[in-house]
């Protein structure tokens, strides 16, 4: 069932988004050669904690941490490790949510270590740039595949591959609601958007084919042919007035939401 939020409960979802935010802005700039995943995830557990919130990924379903750190041809849910040290060239994938007054907050960024190669700068552009085009294509009376349509659109005609096995989602008062929200697809199809729905949209480009497999830990997904993955994520209200994104850094309040 696809849940609606009021205006408050959005204003409500809207101060769990913004920590989540901040707390990726920060981590973004401790990323650099040397730095572990461990050290990245202690850090936002204490700012997450610090703030009144509690880590919404900790514990999920078994999962150990309150990031997914995801290194290079990394996926998705990468487990943070002291053993995961970051090196120049790399990049990681930094995927963080939050439970505060109710409601969860959920964003990623794809972050890149160091100097990288042009044609990674490339991937994490486009990656980016995907979201943004599938946020745009979000409407009052515009289906949930519009959007999927509008990020395999972009992110194939510039010679990158969308992932399948794992999509966007509603979110709110849960982790994870309805509607699933995929990267890819034709116009038209799937739930209507309609005012109030919350939805995390959140596009993963792999730099080679778009298979992907899950290690033996159960969590971490990696291409299947070794190719670099990026990922990017903002949790997006429906509103009358076009989408609205909640994950903004305090700091940026103010920039026009195109300039996200």
């Amino acid at each position: 069932m696809v849940v609606c939020k009021s205006p408050a409960e959005i204003e409500k979802m809207l101060g769990a988004n913004e920590l989540v935010a901040d707390i990726l802005e920060t981590l973004a700039a401790m990323v650099a050669p040397g730095v572990t995943t461990a050290d990245l995830d202690a850090e936002a557990e204490k700012l997450a904690r610090a703030a009144g919130a509690a880590p919404a990924f900790k514990n999920y379903r078994g999962y150990p941490a309150t990031l997914c750190t995801s290194i290079n041809d990394q996926v998705v849910h990468g487990i943070p490790s002291a053993k995961s040290v970051l090196r120049d060239g790399d990049i990681v994938s930094i995927d963080m949510g939050v439970k505060m007054h109710g409601f969860y907050g959920d964003s990623a960024v794809t972050v890149p270590v160091g100097r990288v190669s042009e044609s990674t700068t490339r991937l994490l552009e486009v990656t980016k740039a995907s979201l943004e085009a599938g946020i745009a294509a979000v409407g009052v009376d515009g289906r949930v595949s519009d959007i999927g349509h509008a990020v395999q659109a972009y992110v194939e005609a510039r010679g990158f591959s969308v992932v399948r096995e794992f999509v966007g989602h509603g979110i709110g008062a849960a982790l994870h609601e309805e509607p699933q929200v995929p990267n890819y697809g034709e116009r038209g199809r799937g739930t209507r958007l309609r005012v109030g729905m919350v939805l995390a949209i959140e596009p993963m480009v792999n730099m080679g084919r778009p298979e992907v497999k899950v290690l033996r830990d159960g969590w971490t997904a990696v291409t299947k042919d070794g190719s670099l993955s990026a990922h990017f994520e903002h949790t997006v209200a429906v509103t009358a007035d076009g989408p609205r994104i909640l994950t903004v850094p305090r700091s940026r309040r103010g920039v026009t939401q195109a300039a996200l």
